[in-house]
């Protein structure tokens, strides 16, 4: 039976790929560079954006942005390339990827903030260090050193968003993470289907208006976001409807949860 085409939209995606029975795909230095490279060697081609990636020895995080239906080209190219030289380096041959590539649709903003949260903490998780900044295989290396960062990072929604403000970078990256709403994210991803993504979002967008209605004051509002944030509405929601920067509201939730 052949195998299901996937359904490509435009849009973010978090991918994960493993190394064939859960074996180390990076075993050096230089094997987490070489991956590094050809990623952002071959989102030039395929004009996509890295936001976040973290390689772990036998896996690897990505969150990405594409604009065209081109994502398993991509992909294609990137593990086929890493392969071979992997393959060459090490005297083998064979499979080194577990299957395909899995993927899911990032179907809302609280999604994407949580899953970059999630994908930088990976080495925190895995107990290999107790502070981000002593993790290299991460973009988190890149964000708090703003003149490193590759030309492949510079479009990423954090630089966008923060700039070279490190202390916002690492006071947003190393937020705590709700691994249980993560789940329940990836299984309403997996679910969605494409014409209905830009409907729930005009939906969620009337409901924030409608709670914005009759503010008075900034204090008011403030705690209206407060709210809001616990409730599970996004950032850029809130940002988009009350005509701020979404920094300033990120400033308004971290100064609330103080």
């Amino acid at each position: 039976m052949p195998r299901k085409s996937r359904i490509e939209i435009a849009g973010y995606y978090h991918i994960i790929n493993r190394g064939v029975e859960q074996r180390e795909v990076f075993k050096t230095v230089e094997d987490f560079e070489e991956f590094k490279d050809l990623m952002c060697h071959y989102v030039k081609n395929y004009n996509i954006t890295i936001h976040n990636y973290c390689m772990m020895s036998n896996h690897y995080h990505l969150l990405i942005e594409i604009q065209q239906e081109n994502l398993s080209q991509f992909m294609r190219q990137l593990n086929m390339n890493y392969t071979i030289y992997f393959n060459k380096k090490y005297k083998r041959s064979g499979h080194l990827w577990q299957g395909r590539f899995k993927s899911w649709y990032v179907t809302d903003e609280a999604y994407l903030y949580t899953l970059m949260l999630y994908i930088e903490q990976n080495p925190l998780k895995a107990k290999i260090v107790q502070k981000l900044e002593h993790y290299p295989f991460c973009s988190y290396r890149y964000f708090i050193k703003p003149k490193e960062i590759p030309q492949c990072l510079k479009n990423s929604w954090i630089v966008e968003q923060f700039q070279d403000n490190v202390e916002e970078i690492k006071a947003f990256l190393n937020s705590k993470v709700d691994t249980s709403q993560l789940q329940e994210m990836k299984k309403a991803s997996s679910l969605v289907e494409a014409p209905n993504i830009e409907k729930r979002q005009e939906e969620l967008e009337e409901e924030v208006k409608k709670l914005f209605s009759n503010i008075k004051d900034k204090t008011q509002r403030n705690s209206l976001i407060l709210k809001a944030y616990e409730q599970g509405y996004s950032q850029h929601l809130m940002a988009k409807v009350l005509g701020i920067t979404q920094q300033a509201v990120f400033g308004i939730i971290k100064r609330g949860e103080r």
